[in-house]
């Protein structure tokens, strides 16, 4: 008889770059801008003191340096590590970027492959995987 109990295998998870990038969000009091500390073409992580409720759906203003004017995404918070815990980890929220089209998605990867191919050689296949 087959074992029916396995668990699906999660995809692997997109590199994420560090890198800091202005990011503006709608909160229940207006629109918020921190920072963005790192990216992946799937999401992003902010830094911030008042991090949103996980499973909050936001939108987001991210700027991407060399753009005319910044991408405007959707995406809903996956993890949050507030302020004052334990670690190493800044404070903030992780953002999973929700039903993004081709064009919006080709300039984040572009962006974010530039980065990637501006580390050493060495730290190239060792970006950050989350």
């Amino acid at each position: 008889m087959a074992d029916t109990s396995e668990k699906p295998v999660p995809a692997p998870r997109a590199h994420r770059i560090d890198h800091e990038l202005p990011v503006a969000y709608r909160t229940v009091a207006g629109f918020v801008t921190d920072w963005a500390v790192n990216l992946s073409r799937g999401g992003l992580y902010i830094n911030t003191p008042q991090p949103l409720p996980v499973g909050t759906v936001v939108r987001l203003l991210v700027s991407l340096p060399g753009a005319s004017f910044p991408v405007d995404l959707s995406g809903k918070v996956t993890r949050t590590n507030p302020q004052g815990t334990p670690g190493s980890e800044v404070p903030g929220m992780a953002v999973e970027f929700l039903d993004v089209d081709d064009e919006k998605r080709s300039r984040i990867e572009a962006f974010v492959e530039r980065l990637r191919e501006a580390l050493p050689a060495d730290e190239r296949g060792s970006a950050t995987r989350k």
